[in-house]
């Protein structure tokens, strides 16, 4: 989206440092020249995880690095003096709003206007301690103490509240700021990922905490606990002052960009804002509280701060701090035709389980002789739902889930919505759109033929092109006549010689837009409702540029999945033959070197596919083709391999890239690197007990680009959740012991289908912040996610030392010596069998089932009859571990790397054994 002079390849190839894009640019609001601020005085303390200090004047937190590392900070010290007067919020201060008797609503806020605190004295284990009553605000009918403690070596943060007047006060929103350093304004990559830290809640009441981690992934974590009384109720983020209503004062003065995500509160209590500011959301992760204090009574509230020695490590270091742990295998996004498990270890012995709504869950008590209870889950019905776990001391836990459609009908969905109620046909369209898979609105329930961000309109870059990719992708695993039909009308009629410059020295290259604003040329066209003022209204010239790269993967993807299909099946693709298409996915993937070298230089989301274009490229012995492409792409896995964090983008920090540099280290053999990428992965994309925040790779600025409520704000599930469990999955199949990648990795695939609705409609993402909790009404770049999700979709069958045998993605069932596999993935094409290091795939026919003998490592499997378009099977297959044993296969024809194995009207089995 952004206009950048391109350069030569080689000059990009041969550069040695990262390259920063200023926050000056369009994606970040330009910041103020750096002022020059007096330093504020601190009182230092340390406590055998931390060396700490906290402003000597208000008594906040001003420092918190991990033991023996001061170098390191997770709260944003480098900033405290800039940050330093009214309106901003540090750990330590609090947020309360409450009412008197049968009063109004009122906001007192210990941030807002600062007034000198009562320091009180330090005893014992206290460090700090302080009256900070007058700081709230006048007339506030309570007196506000707060303490730091040292509790037996573990920092801990108080506060007491007494209610000081004659009437009983409801406390009806009560929220702590956690402020930690997510600021990547004035930072290259390499010091973003050095000192920066990332922010993921588990939303989880009682057993809710906060992880804080640094951007490369490295240890230790910080974690954020409840004391007594403290649940994790709600995340309210606080507010940038400048952007919140006059007459919020629970907000921040830093700027909330691209560059920096902003802070958020741990709300205890959220009643009050639930009958205000979030009356019209959807429902929130948890239902509302308030605290009623009668006159002099107190109420007391806190949390502790806790390292992990790794991310690995968080939920050992739950464990040993006495916390409520839920596991949840394979995830919290169920299928109904699924089951899932949950498993509990808390202190305390489980009394009840509760579902909301009623019914969607059931959750029956098995066996499992592991230290954790164990309850087998089971879903009906469709979208959020919660169990809520109720320990015998009184403590209540919440896990949120996400129920859909079995997958095979959710791929069904998605493919017929957007090739029915997506497709357009405009015979007199002045932009050349027609025929296509437009952007939606489901608001509207109306295909989006006109945006003030052109390309959300114009078919290019990933707001406008997320619909058809996900239209493309659906029919790799999942093809259908009609669909395919309509696919390859739109590459030949809309994409060819129109998005793509299908002839001269240039054939290949890829617009930004089929659709720009020119009121001359179209005087009486555009909607006057719509803002064409802004930068994104981009005129001709702009829309035909050829320099963005991120816009090729997408035409890439659209000739790839042709060609696979028009080379794997018979019937469906009809216009050219596969060498038509296989020859347009590689020209396109040559020109994004030549004609958009400037954005190549990093890795481009779904950039896997040039990778799968070069294996195909390959297979088909079109060596002269498969040469050069793989010497433009190991320029650039050279090129990244001499950086540090080779992430870039056209954003200043992104998790877009990480997959495909990764794919190519892999490739390439730089497995270093590309074990540092699996590890920053895992930096930004979390395993937490909530379909929500489970394998969700951080994204919080895309709905300026490509929803339709239009802000800097968290994003659940956008198309980074799915894209990046591509590379994790991959680092699972190598090491099969590490079963945390496997967690991530699963979460944030299946996170990837919780956007399609009951209809098939896919939303950019959901709205994580309470004011909306809901899915955005336009489809956006969700089928880069989408991509990410078809790609990934396989079936694990997994032998783990304490849980015993797993399914991640389908039943799996011991007998014996024998382990039977049912896949339920969306594709049934894709099984690793872990004890084994065997990674199946087909790319024509279905696994219906698998056998695996465990004694003798044999596997057999059962595909499915033949059909109209698949007369045989494509496998292959691969031993991934380095102990593993290869397979040999019996009675196939060798094909194109892979077998060839003919399909009848009955089953067909298969048997795969170790030599």
């Amino acid at each position: 989206m952004m206009m950048t002079k391109t350069l030569p390849l080689i000059a990009l190839l041969l550069a040695s440092t990262p390259v920063l894009i200023p926050a000056t640019t369009a994606f970040a609001e330009a910041q103020p020249a750096k002022k020059v601020f007096p330093p504020i005085a601190r009182t230092a303390f340390k406590t055998p995880a931390f060396d700490l200090a906290l402003r000597t004047d208000t008594q906040t937190l001003a420092h918190l690095s991990p033991g023996g590392d001061t170098a390191f900070d997770f709260v944003p010290a480098a900033r405290e003096a800039e940050r330093a007067g009214d309106g901003y919020v540090h750990i330590g201060d609090i947020h309360i709003r409450l009412k008197s008797g049968s009063g109004a609503w009122q906001d007192f806020s210990s941030a807002h206007a600062r007034k000198p605190i009562v320091k009180l004295a330090a005893r014992g284990n206290i460090l700090a301690a302080a009256d900070i009553s007058a700081s709230m605000g006048a007339g506030i009918p309570l007196r506000v103490e707060r303490h730091w403690v040292n509790d037996n070596g573990v920092l801990a943060l108080g506060f007491t509240l007494v209610n000081t007047s004659r009437e009983p006060v409801e406390i009806g929103a009560l929220g702590m700021p956690m402020v930690f350093d997510n600021i990547i304004l004035d930072r290259d990559l390499d010091q973003a990922h050095a000192q920066a830290s990332f922010v993921d809640p588990y939303i989880g009441r009682d057993a809710g905490y906060v992880q804080v981690t640094r951007l490369n992934g490295q240890g230790p974590a910080l974690l954020v606990l409840p004391e007594k009384n403290t649940p994790l109720e709600a995340y309210r983020p606080v507010l940038e002052a400048r952007a919140a209503p006059k007459d919020d004062i629970f907000t921040d003065r830093s700027p909330r960009t691209q560059v920096s995500e902003g802070f958020y509160d741990w709300t205890v209590a959220s009643k009050g804002f639930v009958e205000k500011e979030w009356a019209k959301a959807g429902p929130q992760w948890n239902d509302a509280t308030s605290i009623i204090l009668a006159p002099g009574q107190s109420r007391t509230i806190g949390l502790r701060f806790v390292t992990s020695p790794s991310i690995r490590g968080i939920e050992d270091t739950l464990v040993a701090n006495r916390r409520p742990v839920a596991v949840g295998i394979p995830g919290y996004v169920v299928p109904t035709d699924q089951q899932a498990s949950l498993y509990l270890k808390s202190p305390s012995p489980v009394a009840k389980i509760e579902s909301f709504p009623a019914g969607a869950l059931t959750a029956t008590p098995t066996e499992s002789g592991t230290g954790w209870a164990r309850y087998d889950v089971k879903a009906s019905g469709w979208g959020q739902a919660r169990l809520t776990v109720t320990y015998a001391d009184g403590q209540a836990q919440t896990v949120s889930y996400y129920i859909t459609k079995p997958l095979e009908q959710v791929m069904a969905d998605i493919g017929h919505f957007t090739t029915t109620s997506q497709w357009y046909e405009g015979k007199d369209d002045p932009f050349q759109r027609s025929p296509a898979i437009l952007s939606y609105d489901r608001e509207e329930n109306k295909i989006l033929t006109q945006d003030g961000r052109v390309w959300v309109a114009g078919m290019s870059d990933e707001g406008g092109a997320g619909s058809w990719v996900a239209a493309a992708i659906k029919q790799l695993d999942n093809p259908n006549p009609e669909e395919v039909a309509k696919l390859e009308r739109m590459v030949n009629e809309t994409v060819l010689g129109h998005l793509q410059v299908a002839q001269g020295p240039q054939a290949g290259a890829v617009k930004k837009s089929l659709f720009y604003y020119d009121p001359k040329l179209f005087p009486d066209y555009y909607d006057p409702s719509i803002n064409w003022k802004n930068w994104t209204a981009w005129p001709k010239k702009e829309a035909d540029d050829l320099g963005r790269s991120y816009n090729y993967p997408h035409v890439a993807i659209g000739h790839w999945v042709l060609y696979r299909l028009a080379r794997d099946s018979q019937g469906l693709v009809k216009q050219h033959d596969w060498r038509f298409y296989l020859d347009w996915a590689y020209r396109t993937s040559v020109a994004m070197m030549r004609d958009a070298p400037y954005y190549a230089q990093f890795g481009q989301m779904e950039g896997d596919v040039f990778l799968d274009i070069l294996k195909d490229l390959k297979r088909e012995g079109l060596t002269t083709q498969a040469t050069e492409m793989e010497k433009l792409m190991k320029g650039r896995a050279d090129h990244w391999r001499t950086l540090k964090y080779p992430f870039g983008s056209e954003m200043a920090w992104d998790s877009t890239g990480q997959p495909e540099v990764y794919a190519w280290m892999r490739y390439f053999g730089y497995q270093p690197q590309a074990d540092v990428t699996k590890e920053v992965i895992l930096g930004y994309d979390p395993t937490i007990p909530s379909w929500g925040y489970n394998g969700n790779a951080r994204r919080y600025w895309d709905f300026l680009y490509g929803g339709k409520v239009s802000r800097i704000e968290r994003q659940i599930h956008h198309y980074g959740s799915a894209l990046n469990a591509v590379p994790l999955f991959d680092a699972y199949r190598q090491n099969p012991d590490d079963l945390h990648l496997l967690r991530v990795a699963y979460g944030g695939m299946m996170g990837g289908i919780t956007n399609i609705d009951q209809q098939g409609f896919g939303s950019a993402a959901f709205h994580s912040w309470p004011d909306m909790m809901q899915w955005d009404a336009l489809t956006g770049d969700y089928g880069m996610g989408f991509y990410g999700h078809a790609i990934a979709s396989a079936t694990y069958a997994v032998q783990d030392r304490d849980l015993g045998w797993l399914g991640f993605g389908g039943k799996v069932t011991g007998d014996g010596a024998t382990v039977h596999i049912v896949p339920q993935d969306g594709a049934r094409r894709r099984l690793f069998i872990a004890p084994a290091g065997l990674w199946i795939t087909l790319e024509a026919g279905r696994i219906a089932s698998a056998d695996y003998d465990g004694a003798s490592g044999q596997v057999v499997l059962t595909l499915d009859p033949a059909d109209a378009a698949t007369a045989k099977a494509r496998l292959l297959f691969e031993t991934t571990t380095k102990d593993g044993k290869p397979y040999a296969i019996a009675g196939a024809t060798a094909d194109r790397g892979g077998y060839a194995i003919p399909l009848g009207a009955a089953t067909t089995r298969v048997t795969l054994t170790p030599r």
